[in-house]
C-alpha cells in the first residue's frame, strides 16, 4: 500500500450548548451530502442513506453483494465525499492468509529487543478514523479476534495493555455470508446488513450511461463528487449530540421528566418495533440479541434526527429490514419487513 500521511488529530470533546446551537445546521449539512452523492450511482441512494446513518451511530455496516456491484466504490466515494486524506482512512482486502501485521501493524524489532511487544500502528487500522475491510469474513481467526476487540471496545493490545483506537467508522464488505459458528460473533457486531444489488435487470440504460461517465471521471482523474457538503467530524458532532440527547431528562410545565425513548419515541411506534420484532423471531427465527435492541434503538433515533428533526415513526422501523445474518434472511426481510409495516 502506498506510503499515508500522519494523521490529524481531531477535537471530539465539544460541549452540548456547542452541538445545540450547531444541530440544525449539521442535518442539513448531512443531508445535503447524502443526496448529492447519491447522484454518481444508480439506484443506491437507500444503501447511501444508510452508511450516513450507521456512520453518525459509529455502527459498524456490512455490505453484501455479488461482485460488480460498487461495494467498493461506494465507500471509496463516501471517503472522498468527506475529504478524508490517507492517514485518516485504511482499507484492505482480507484472506485466509492475511497476517495482523497488515491491519494493526507489525511488530517494532527494536522494541522487541528489549523484551516489548509493540507493534507500528502508524497507517494501519487503529490509527484510521473511517476504515474498509472487503472480504472481511476470509479472515483468520487472529484477524478475527483483534476485529472484535477493535469493534467492541476501540482498542487493541500493545505489549498486554490496552490502547484507545481512533477508528470511528467502520464499512466492510462481503460476496457471501458464511455460516461457521466461529463467524457468529462478528457477524453479531454489525448490526445492520445491506445488499448491494445488481441494477441492470431494471436499470440497464442509466448502468451504461453512469458506468462510462465513471471511466471518464477516472481516466481524467477527477472526482466530482467532492463537493464539501460534510465532514467526518460533522458526523462526529451529530453523535455526541445525540449521545448528550440521549441521557437528557426532558420537562414540559409541570409534567413528570420523560427519558429520551419517552420524549422522541412515541408509544405506539414503541408498541410496533416490539410486535414486528417478535413477529420475526416467532415466525421466521430471526436472530435479535439484546445488544443488537439496544443498537437499533440508537440507529432508529439517529435515522430519524437526519430525516426528520427526532421523533422516530414508523418509517424508521424499514431498518429491520437489514438484520438478516444469511442471504435467505436478507432476501426474507428486504419484503417481509415492509409488508409488516403495510408498505408493500
Amino acid at each position: 500500500m502506498a506510503k499515508t500521511e500522519a494523521p490529524t488529530l481531531s477535537r471530539e470533546d465539544w460541549s452540548y450548548e456547542e452541538l445545540q446551537a450547531e444541530a440544525e445546521e449539521l442535518r442539513s449539512r448531512l443531508n445535503r451530502f447524502r443526496l448529492s452523492l447519491g447522484r454518481f450511482f444508480v439506484q443506491k441512494q437507500d444503501l447511501i442513506d444508510l452508511m450516513v446513518v450507521a456512520a453518525v451511530a459509529q455502527e459498524p455496516l456490512l455490505i453484501v453483494g455479488p461482485p460488480g456491484t460498487a461495494k467498493s466504490d461506494l465507500v471509496l466515494k463516501f471517503k472522498d465525499a468527506l475529504g478524508l486524506g490517507e492517514g485518516d482512512y485504511f482499507e484492505y482486502m482480507l484472506t485466509r492468509f492475511t497476517e495482523p501485521s497488515e491491519i494493526v501493524g507489525p511488530i517494532d524489532i527494536g522494541k522487541l529487543r528489549e523484551g516489548r511487544y509493540i507493534r507500528r500502528e502508524q497507517g494501519k487500522l487503529p490509527t484510521a478514523r473511517l476504515g474498509f475491510l472487503d472480504e472481511i469474513f476470509k479472515s483468520n481467526s487472529a484477524i478475527l479476534n483483534i476485529l472484535l476487540t477493535i469493534i467492541n471496545e476501540r482498542k487493541f493490545y500493545q505489549d498486554g495493555v490496552p490502547m484507545p483506537v481512533r477508528l470511528r467508522v467502520l464499512f466492510a464488505a462481503t460476496n457471501e455470508i458464511p455460516e461457521q459458528a466461529e463467524l457468529a460473533a462478528l457477524k453479531d457486531r454489525f448490526c445492520l446488513k445491506a445488499e448491494s444489488r445488481s441494477v441492470q435487470d431494471n436499470y440497464f440504460t442509466n448502468l451504461i450511461d453512469a458506468g462510462i461517465q465513471g471511466e471518464v471521471y477516472k481516466g481524467l482523474a477527477q472526482k466530482p463528487w467532492i463537493e464539501g457538503h460534510a465532514t467526518l467530524d460533522d458526523m462526529l458532532k451529530a453523535n455526541r449530540y445525540l449521545t448528550y440527547q440521549f441521557g437528557r431528562r426532558h420537562r414540559s410545565g409541570r409534567s413528570e421528566e420523560q427519558n429520551d425513548r419517552q420524549m422522541y419515541f412515541p408509544a405506539e411506534v414503541f408498541d410496533e418495533f416490539q410486535r414486528l420484532v417478535k413477529t420475526l423471531i416467532r415466525e421466521d427465527h430471526i436472530f435479535i440479541s439484546d445488544r443488537k435492541l439496544v443498537k437499533l434503538y440508537k440507529l432508529f433515533r439517529v435515522r430519524a434526527w437526519l430525516f426528520t428533526g427526532g421523533t422516530v415513526s414508523r418509517d424508521d422501523l424499514r431498518l429491520l429490514a437489514y438484520l438478516g445474518e444469511s442471504h435467505q434472511e436478507i432476501e426474507l426481510l428486504r419484503d417481509k419487513v415492509p409488508m409488516l409495516l403495510g408498505e408493500a
